[in-house]
C-alpha cells in the first residue's frame, strides 16, 4: 500500500540580520570523547554558512515519507537552492502536475525519473504530458532532534 505523498509548506528566509552563535570550532567527537574546550572562541552565523544565493533560496518543511531512506523525515526543514541547475543524483523539490514532491533527479538518456528513497513510494517517470518543473536543489536539511516526550 503506498504511503501519503510528501508536501512542502515554503518560506523565504529572512536574511536581514545575523545571529551569531558559539562555534566549537575544534569539532565534537562522535566516537572517543576528547578533552572539553576551555571555552567556545569563535562563533557562527547560520545564514551566511549555508545559503549561498539569498536572493534565490527557500526554506520548505517536509510533511511525508517518501524520503526517510536519505534519513528526511517529517519536520525536517529544507534549504533550497533555486539558482542551481540539477544534475543527476540531486535531491530535489519539482513540481509535477501542480503538486510539489521531494525526490532525487535520475537522468537516464532522455527521460528523467524522480526517485524516492522508501520503497513503498513508486518511482515517477515524467513524460512529456506532465507538466514538470524543478524548483530547486536541495542543499542542507536541518533536523530536529529531541528528547521522547513523556507520557
Amino acid at each position: 500500500m503506498q504511503q501519503r505523498e510528501i508536501k512542502l509548506d515554503i518560506f523565504r528566509p529572512d536574511l536581514g540580520t545575523s545571529l551569531h552563535l558559539p562555534y566549537a570550532d575544534m569539532g565534537i567527537q562522535a566516537g572517543f570523547p576528547s578533552p572539553a574546550q576551555d571555552y567556545l572562541n569563535e562563533s557562527i552565523d547560520l545564514n551566511h554558512e549555508i545559503i549561498r544565493h539569498p536572493a534565490s533560496t527557500f526554506y520548505a518543511r517536509v510533511d511525508g515519507e517518501s524520503m526517510i531512506g536519505d534519513g528526511i523525515d517529517s519536520g525536517d526543514i529544507l534549504v533550497v537552492d533555486r539558482s542551481l541547475e540539477p544534475a543527476d543524483g540531486d535531491l530535489a523539490v519539482c513540481c509535477i502536475d501542480d503538486e510539489f514532491t521531494l525526490k532525487r533527479i535520475r537522468l537516464d538518456g532522455n527521460r528523467v525519473w524522480l526517485i524516492p528513497s522508501n520503497e513503498s513510494f513508486d518511482p515517477i517517470l515524467v513524460t512529456p504530458e506532465c507538466r514538470f518543473e524543478v524548483w530547486g536543489v536541495v542543499t542542507h536539511t536541518i533536523k530536529h532532534h529531541k528528547r521522547a516526550s513523556r507520557h
